[in-house]
Formats: structure tokens, sequence, C-alpha cells
């Protein structure tokens, strides 16, 4: 009985300490774009957005690239999606980044969470890292230096009532675009 307890206790206490891993993890992203350039602007004006810690990317020639994130309604965590994306062409390497993409009004929050949501070949992305920022679309790049995440130089506006944004945490990639990118929501 008594050992039986104790492992009820230890997964208890276990599932704890992810979920509040899991909230850290969430809220630090937040943090993030809230103080990285122009993104941080969004948040008070954005009727909602998706946050995506952790985006996984790898290729050569054919690529793919999984994350798991959540939807916030005016701030309110309201559920959880998912990210998956398909590429072929030029790319090598791999990578991680977060990604949050922001929703101008309750239209566009509600193009996104109504299923099977995804982003065409007009879609791009304002790419912030700890050195530099930059941005990728299909029409081509352009970069700017800056002195980190808080001082990131980034322009980004909304196109069909949504603004993403990236910041990269690691890895080598030569590729970067979010073209292709499948989403799906369920709401809490």
């Amino acid at each position: 009985m008594f050992k039986r307890f104790t492992s009820i206790f230890a997964a208890l206490l276990l599932g704890f300490a992810f979920s509040s891993a899991w909230a850290d993890e969430y809220s630090d992203t937040i943090s993030i774009f809230k103080n990285a350039g122009e993104s941080g602007g969004f948040f008070g004006k954005a009727y909602g957005y998706a946050v995506f810690p952790t985006v996984g990317k790898g290729g050569v020639g054919v690529g793919g690239a999984f994350g798991k994130g959540r939807v916030y309604e005016k701030g309110k965590y309201i559920g959880d999606t998912s990210l998956a994306q398909l590429s072929v062409g030029l790319q090598l390497g791999g990578q991680a980044y977060s990604e949050i993409i922001f929703f101008e009004d309750q239209r566009a929050l509600k193009e996104f969470t109504s299923g099977n949501f995804g982003f065409g070949a007009d879609a791009s992305a304002v790419a912030i890292t700890a050195a530099a920022g930059a941005k990728a679309s299909t029409t081509g790049t352009s970069a700017g230096i800056s002195g980190g995440k808080k001082d990131a130089a980034t322009a980004g506006g909304y196109q069909k009532g949504m603004a993403t944004f990236t910041v990269a945490k690691g890895g080598l990639m030569y590729e970067a675009s979010i073209n292709g990118q499948k989403f799906s929501y369920k709401p809490r």
C-alpha cells in the first residue's frame, strides 16, 4: 500500500514539475518576443497570437519541420496547435527556432483555428537572431545587424491579418522559409 501511494505521489510530483516547465517554456518564449524589436509592439495591438517555443527543422534536398504551440485570444490561453512543414529544394542542415504568429483581428484568429490552416507561397516571416535581424520571404531576403535579442532591428507587418516572427535558437541551415507550413488546432 505504501509503495503504491509513493508511486502515485511521485508521478503527481513529476507531472507538476513537467507542467510548470512547459508553462515556463511558453512564458519565456513570449518574453523573448515581447523584448525583441518590433514584435514586442504587436502584443498590445493584436487580437491574439500562436506561440511555438521550439520548431525543429532539417533537410538535405527534402526537408521538414515540426513544433507544438499554444493559441492565445486577448492574452488568454484557448487551445493547442501544431505546425508541420514539408519542403523540397535547395536546403541543407538543421536548426531550431521559436515562432509567433500574431492575429490582427477576430477574423484572422478564426481562420487559423478553423481546422487545418496553412501558409501559402506569399507568406513571409521576420527572423530575429542574437546578432542580426533578417527578413526571409519568397521574393528575397534582407538582413541588418543589431546588438542582441532585445535590440533586434526588425520590420514586419500584417499580411492577410497575420504577422509572423521567428527567433533562431541554434543550428545552421541554408534555407529559411515558412512556406508550406500547415497548422492544426485543438481547443482547450
